[in-house]
């Protein structure tokens, strides 16, 4: 795959993650970061209580930045992108399979990949288009070509939400970085002011790759205004380079 030079331009963004919730806090991580831990929900208290008791810890992360970065924005498209998605419902479910129990109906909807964006969209009653996506160590970048795709097709503005989560236990030897739980959104516009370009081209096969989450990594670039980053996904060598 090669992408060359995909431009633009962030006009809103928001993050959350245990422990840091406002702009200060993520500022001040961006420029030393610290270990991401467990802690408490995020509120999402701008959606109803009947659809937000629905939403585990991981789609909280997402729907509370998703609220947070449209601040009432509507019939503006989504990219939800998340390398690991639900997966620990989907744990909950093979195990009920493997104890001969009856699947639960409910978990198998909110084990779907796009049941962040569905709940987003059904609790905002918004039927602009929304998609899901994962791709790997990837998944950031590509969640980026599908928004800039969507521009390019007419959209002036863009919602991308970016949020993982660490594996469950029967999982967790699969890690190959340092997953942390983080959640953030941005307002992808055409580029203007402080544009971001994107390009892919061939990886260096013996290029180290970072021991933070991919999500994490894009927002640290994002947040303490470093002009480069470049990230290695297999074959692939993803460069963030700012414009501004």
């Amino acid at each position: 795959m090669r992408v060359d030079g995909l431009t633009f331009s962030i006009a809103a963004h928001s993050a959350w993650a245990p422990g840091l919730a406002t702009a200060e806090e993520w500022a001040a991580w961006a420029q030393a970061p610290t270990r991401i831990g467990t802690g408490a929900d995020p509120a999402v208290a701008a959606m109803p209580p009947m659809l937000r008791r629905r939403a585990g810890f991981l789609g909280k992360m997402a729907l509370e930045v998703a609220y947070r970065c449209l601040d009432g924005r509507t019939d503006i498209p989504a990219v939800f992108c998340s390398r690991h998605g639900e997966v620990s419902r989907a744990v909950d479910l093979l195990g009920e399979l493997a104890r001969g129990e009856p699947m639960s109906p409910t978990g198998f909807g909110l084990a779907v990949h796009n049941a962040s964006a569905g709940l987003f969209s059904i609790a905002r009653t918004d039927r602009a288009n929304h998609m899901a996506l994962s791709a790997g160590t990837a998944t950031v970048e590509h969640g980026v070509v599908e928004a800039c795709g969507l521009l390019a097709d007419g959209a002036s503005m863009v919602l991308l939400v970016a949020y993982d989560c660490a594996l469950p236990p029967a999982l967790a030897h699969f890690e190959d970085c340092d997953e942390q739980p983080h959640a953030w959104a941005w307002l992808v516009t055409a580029p203007g002011h402080d544009a971001i370009s994107l390009a892919c081209d061939g990886s260096d096969g013996d290029a180290a790759s970072s021991t933070q989450p991919g999500g994490l990594d894009v927002l640290r670039f994002q947040l303490s205004g470093a002009p480069r980053l470049v990230r290695h996904s297999g074959p692939q060598r993803w460069t963030w380079t700012r414009n501004g």
